[in-house]
């Protein structure tokens, strides 16, 4: 069971929940997003995000129309990540795609620079 804590953007609130690993992200639609998914490889209980994110998962995984593997998406930074790259998967950014196709990873890629739900996307390799 791990304890999500998740800063609601709409009220300036934090909200906890509690979630088994097969369950949904607080605000996921449809059961798109486990919480052993979200957590990827971390071993902490508790885990953090925002609506925000939780909402822009929602509108790619709308707009890619179908499953998108998540590596993860939680790592403290002394848990690890891209070794001496930078550490950035506190709960708002995702590791995806990379078990798909380069075709697939394309359209991912495609899809999520044309969104406008995130910041930033990394180039596509």
């Amino acid at each position: 069971m791990a304890k999500i804590i998740v800063f609601n953007n709409d009220t300036d609130r934090m909200e906890s929940y509690y979630r088994g690993e097969s369950e949904p992200m607080p605000y996921n639609t449809n059961g798109t997003l486990k919480v052993k998914e979200f957590r990827g490889s971390s071993k902490s209980n508790i885990l953090w995000t925002t609506k925000r994110t939780m909402q822009s998962w929602n509108s790619q995984r709308y707009i890619y129309g179908g499953p998108i593997p998540v590596g993860f998406a939680f790592k403290r930074p002394y848990e690890g990540g891209h070794g001496n790259q930078s550490q950035h998967y506190a709960g708002v950014a995702f590791d995806v795609g990379q078990r798909l196709s380069s075709t697939q990873r394309t359209r991912l890629y495609n899809s999520a620079v044309d969104s406008g739900v995130w910041t930033y996307v990394e180039e596509a390799t």
